[in-house]
């Protein structure tokens, strides 16, 4: 709660003092996780010429309107306020203030106050003396695990982290933009209902006085998975199973799901089941080259040739998950790329190290398969499997503009 008393308005501390209390107060926000910057600070340096410094209310809510920005912040500012502005006795020197502890920005700290705190009046204009302890703000790092989650990487995830992301995955929300089919149905004011029209206005005289319209039907648009699971997958290949699993359950269009390392197997009947260890550890007994080589060119031929015309029909589109490690013929996943690009309606790589800082695709199979698709996008970390949900959810009508920066390059 804010304070209610008021401020002594006797003993004036010099204008320099008061100016260095309010930085160093600014400084103690921003430790602790506020965001209180440069702009935020001299707002509230000008405010104090404007505020009448003896009244505490004034000043109190001078600064919690100008320094904080969010409501989950307010009971960190007054907390830090009160332990701030406070006095031990009438001799006023310049503050002496302790911080430990960081933080990075927008973190939720715990403060603490020190055992020997006085119930004084707080006054802005004075600080500790310099023969007192001065107040100590003890910041102790308490992230929110979602918020560190979010940003780590599958492969460096500890056993308790990665149960943790396991339910995460489980409970995302995947979307997929519909298709528009070549039937139509009653509605809209563009195209106009010729037969409808005339047989509506027969009691007229068959004179048409009110046009009837129809517009087009859309359904939603089926997805197919293509999933690495080589060696070189390995540290991905479970958690990026429990997302083909999310994507097959949440989603109410049909949903194809094929693994390879050097051959193509279909997963589609065990990732339909109602629970995920069942439908992994069938994916288990039915794959028999898991954590083999990497034959992505073979593979694709495979699905291209057997499966292509079955579940790339209605403007399906295809998301191909590998880290692009391919020890095959370069040409031949050229060729086959080319091919799945034609018949898909739209073509998503997601690569797991595309979120390495400084990653490059300059291995010979990225090389060749990149001209060929439309988004190339990292799959790493919570955070980007939420990016690929809101691309997904944003499929319009038409397949657009491709994403791949990389294919434009000259390798």
């Amino acid at each position: 709660m804010p304070p209610t008393d008021g401020l002594p308005a006797s003993q004036a501390a010099p204008a320099s003092h008061l100016l260095e209390n309010a930085v160093r107060f600014c400084r103690v926000l921003r430790v602790l996780g506020m965001d209180v910057g440069p702009d935020r600070v001299m707002d509230f340096v000008r405010a104090l010429d404007e505020i009448d410094l003896a009244n505490k209310m004034d000043f109190y809510h001078a600064a919690r309107a100008l320094l904080v920005s969010r409501k989950e912040d307010i009971a960190l500012f007054d907390a830090a306020f009160e332990m701030f502005w406070w006095t031990r006795d009438a001799r006023s020197n310049r503050p002496s203030l302790t911080v430990s502890g960081t933080l990075p920005r927008r973190a939720r700290p715990v403060v603490l106050p020190p055992s020997n705190r006085q119930h004084n009046q707080p006054d802005p204009r004075r600080g500790p003396t310099e023969n007192e302890p001065p107040p100590v703000i003890e910041a102790t790092a308490t992230y929110s695990a979602r918020a560190v989650l979010r940003h780590k990487d599958f492969a460096e995830l500890s056993p308790v982290e990665l149960e943790e992301v396991k339910g995460l995955i489980a409970r995302f929300v995947w979307k997929l933009g519909d298709r528009r089919t070549r039937r139509y149905h009653p509605g809209g004011d563009i195209r106009i209902d010729m037969r409808r029209s005339i047989r509506r206005n027969l009691a007229t005289g068959g004179e048409i006085v009110k046009w009837a319209y129809r517009q087009p039907s859309f359904k939603p648009r089926p997805l197919v998975l293509i999933a690495d699971i080589s060696g070189s997958m390995d540290s991905y290949t479970r958690l990026l199973m429990r997302f083909c699993f999310s994507v097959a359950r949440s989603l109410r269009q049909p949903v194809e799901a094929f693994v390879f390392a050097t051959q193509l197997t279909r997963i589609t009947r065990q990732l339909h089941t109602r629970d995920v260890d069942v439908a992994l550890s069938g994916v288990g007994k039915t794959v028999s080259d898991w954590s083999g080589g990497t034959r992505i060119g073979e593979a694709l031929r495979t699905f291209n040739r057997v499966w292509g015309q079955r579940v790339l029909g209605q403007g399906a589109v295809a998301i191909l998950i590998s880290d692009g490690l391919d020890r095959g013929d370069a040409g031949l996943l050229a060729r086959e790329m080319a091919h799945l690009r034609r018949t898909a309606y739209r073509l998503i790589w997601l690569n797991p190290l595309l979120g390495s800082p400084g990653y490059e695709p300059l291995t010979y199979g990225m090389m060749a398969a990149l001209p060929h698709v439309h988004d190339f996008l990292p799959v790493h970390n919570l955070a980007s499997l939420e990016s690929l949900a809101d691309h997904l959810a944003s499929l319009g009508k038409h397949a657009g503009t491709r994403r791949n920066d990389y294919a434009r390059r000259a390798f």
